[in-house]
């Protein structure tokens, strides 16, 4: 039965580095009513002004025909927006502009009475848990990658998820750049010869591989200079993933090594055997080609990953009980 004009609706955000989704929900159950995208939502890495305008226009397609009066509670997961501990804590440098320029959003549509919760993208992604658990691990492999330890709905702790630069080992990122280095390690004689050599180069748009070395080396070396974004190199992942399902054993050790390092991330934060743990991003979400590998490593801890497509549905459920105010669980 479609709701009437007078129930209260939630809206739920999860804006990630890859992308941000929104969606508007009844307050009292029932699937999302709209949903709709936008660009990238990571808060440290997205100019204010241009986050704004995303998310803007995504909640404008979904608060349209007079819904916007009749939220009630907004949460929004922010990649780049939490540290470990209270919101705002000295070191958060993203929650400052994606609460500003969510309330901006707001604003522009017609928001203004509703409760309004900034959260980090993990928090959002661990609520859509199965009962919405308060306490557990939640372990991100996309673009980048981070395992984080959830308190009370909170972040508490975590491992990695320092950046391309730094850190997000196991990562999209991580798995297109080593296949990068191991085919030029192997066309150097550095290392073993790998399928992926020419693999990347078609990648780049070389057509057949070029037959001199050094013509080869830099189909490479300039491709992934051209592609210097984090997440524009970690398009490449797919190429790894394609060249060990066909048996190149360089690349099978690259998803290995992965799993692995995913693994230590989450072994980091101390996991209690049989607890909650949800995996998400598109490495080992739904179908995320790096799951089987990475939940063998993680039946040492009994842990058994419960994956979500993106931390939408956990928005909304976090919203909902926001807006039942002995719920308590939305801060």
């Amino acid at each position: 039965m479609a709701p009437t004009t007078r129930t209260s609706l939630v809206l739920g955000i999860d804006a990630g580095g890859s992308g941000l989704r929104a969606a508007v929900a009844a307050a009292d159950g029932g699937p999302p009513l709209a949903t709709a995208t936008a660009g990238a939502g990571n808060a440290r890495s997205v100019p204010e002004r241009l986050l704004e305008e995303r998310l803007a226009h995504a909640v404008g397609e979904v608060l349209a025909d007079g819904r916007a009066a009749r939220v009630q509670c907004v949460v929004a997961g922010f990649a780049g927006a939490g540290v470990p501990g209270s919101p705002g804590r000295s070191g958060d440098s993203g929650q400052g502009p994606a609460r500003r320029a969510l309330e901006a959003a707001l604003a522009r549509h017609g928001v203004r009475a509703a409760a309004v919760h900034v959260m980090a993208d993990s928090e959002v992604a661990f609520a859509g848990a199965p009962g919405t658990p308060p306490d557990g691990l939640a372990l991100v492999a996309g673009t980048g990658a981070a395992a984080v330890r959830i308190r009370g709905h909170r972040l508490a702790a975590t491992a990695d998820g320092c950046g391309w630069l730094t850190g997000d080992d196991g990562s999209g990122f991580w798995i297109a750049r080593e296949g990068l280095r191991r085919a030029l390690r192997g066309l150097d004689g550095r290392g073993p010869a790998t399928a992926l050599l020419p693999r990347l180069a078609a990648a780049f748009g070389a057509g057949p591989a070029p037959a001199d070395p050094y013509a080869l080396r830099y189909v490479l070396i300039d491709g992934a200079r051209a592609a210097s974004e984090p997440a524009r190199l970690a398009r490449l992942c797919p190429v790894v993933f394609d060249a060990a399902a066909d048996g190149d054993p360089v690349a099978e050790g690259i998803l290995d090594e992965a799993a692995g390092l995913l693994a230590e991330s989450a072994a980091a934060l101390r996991p209690r055997r049989g607890e909650p743990l949800v995996t998400v991003g598109g490495l080992i979400g739904p179908a995320g080609p790096l799951l089987p590998r990475l939940t063998t490593r993680l039946s040492a801890w009994a842990l058994t990953p419960h994956p979500v497509a993106d931390g939408l549905p956990g928005a909304i459920a976090l919203a909902r009980a926001g807006a039942n105010p002995e719920a308590g669980t939305a801060t």
